[in-house]
């Protein structure tokens, strides 16, 4: 099949276009370095010419809200549209668990436009909502932390590996579109506090992690759950500590 995957030179992007090429489909990478602007909408309806699935990946520059309002809703009614003369037959959107719970948070409010705009385009879609990934831990330290100090709170957190996340892509890519959205974390579940001291021995880095119950990630507020699955959901196989372990 011909697949456009937009955002195909990212972190996940680049993996799952690799994978879809190993296994003999056409890919068509849609990011500004390869012609196509998902914005501007230049050269989008030749990417999507004879195309069967397109697999959005896209970002916002920043986290911005200004910024990801922008984007997600221009980005998001250019590409439908174009889908639509073009025939797609299956779109798929990847969003963040718990969005729903934080639209208090322009970002999150953002994916959520996004998500609603794929909706209700009348294509074949299918929205896969993952939580953080184990690559996200080194930002969080980064962030919250303060030279030898980092601040972390006991939120619960399940964060699922980018290798995961692009086989999952993958695997409801190619499957019949689903008209609906499916949740995917980690195999484990346990305080965000925890992940990070974890991280940080096994990377040496001479940091204290002091623990809090504030319920900030980022800086933002979040209920004590509202970044991990409330139902349903399926988990990853790569443990956190055996994904750490790549990095010595």
């Amino acid at each position: 099949m011909k697949i456009l995957v937009v955002g195909g030179t990212g972190l996940i992007g680049a993996n799952v276009a690799g994978k879809l090429n190993n296994q003999g489909h056409e890919v068509v990478i849609g990011s500004p370095s390869h012609g196509i602007n998902i914005i501007t909408g230049e050269g989008l309806s030749e990417a999507l010419r004879g195309t069967d699935i397109v697999i959005d990946l896209s970002n916002s520059s920043s986290p911005e809200e200004e910024n990801a309002l922008n984007f997600f809703e221009t980005a998001g009614k250019n590409l439908v549209a174009a889908e639509k003369l073009a025939g797609i037959r299956h779109h798929v959107v990847l969003s963040i668990v718990g969005i729903d719970r934080v639209q208090y948070i322009g970002y999150m409010r953002a994916k959520k436009n996004q998500e609603d705009i794929v909706k209700n385009a009348g294509i074949p879609y299918t929205i896969i909502r993952s939580t953080q990934f184990h690559e996200h831990v080194s930002t969080i330290i980064a962030v919250q932390g303060k030279e030898d100090v980092v601040n972390i709170s006991t939120l619960d957190f399940q964060p699922i590996a980018a290798e995961d996340v692009a086989n999952f892509v993958l695997k409801f890519a190619l499957e019949t579109a689903k008209n609906g959205t499916i949740e995917i974390a980690g195999p484990e579940l346990a305080p965000m506090d925890q992940f990070v001291s974890r991280y940080i021995k096994v990377t040496g880095q001479h940091k204290t992690v002091i623990s809090d119950n504030e319920h900030k990630y980022m800086f933002y507020d979040f209920p004590k759950s509202g970044l991990v699955p409330e139902g349903d959901h399926q988990k990853g196989k790569i443990h956190f500590d055996e994904w750490t372990q790549n990095l010595k």
